[in-house]
């Protein structure tokens, strides 16, 4: 019991305070730089996920490696079991909120939309988002988007850009947003 409560304070303090070092203690497999926000599920097997180089995983993201529907079935096939690893490439970005489910990956330059799950493979190159995910248009064309629509504030940081984006809004109430 004392040990499961420690599990449950360590995840929801270091899992976090330090999302990358409670990723790699609990065996989650990088090749390259990876960037995470705090309240990242892994699931009950991590260590049969694996993120490229450059990859951008947000809040409330859920990784789910085996399916817990099998349980119903073990009256009748004792050992029934579904795992199954996540692989996700290079130089993706996953959105808010996504679940993955047991055995998809993930090609390289992808973006996936806040609140998709991705039920099967995404392949190289595209943006996916919905319920199951569905290729909605190439990388290129979602980085042609982007650079249409940007306000040219991306290289700045912290309260230096919310400075400039109020500026750029017009934004005249003496608020110091989250950096009060």
């Amino acid at each position: 019991m004392l040990r499961k409560l420690y599990r449950v304070f360590y995840r929801k303090i270091v899992g976090n305070l330090d999302p990358l070092k409670y990723a790699r203690k609990i065996g989650v497999n990088m090749n390259g730089k990876v960037f995470l926000t705090g309240g990242v599920l892994w699931g009950t097997e991590p260590w049969i996920i694996t993120l490229g180089d450059n990859v951008h995983i947000s809040d409330g993201v859920r990784f789910l490696t085996h399916d817990g529907g099998a349980r119903l079935f073990r009256n009748r096939v004792p050992d029934l079991e579904i795992t199954k690893p996540i692989v996700i490439g290079n130089n993706v970005f996953v959105g808010n909120c996504v679940i993955f489910l047991p055995g998809v990956s993930i090609g390289n330059q992808v973006v996936i939309g806040a609140g998709a799950v991705v039920t099967h493979d995404v392949p190289d190159g595209v943006v996916v988002a919905g319920v199951p995910a569905k290729v909605i248009e190439s990388y290129d064309e979602y980085f042609a988007k982007l650079q249409d629509k940007s306000i040219h504030l991306g290289h700045l940081l912290g309260e230096e850009k919310d400075i400039a984006m109020r500026k750029y809004y017009n934004y005249t109430n003496d608020t110091k947003g989250i950096y009060f």
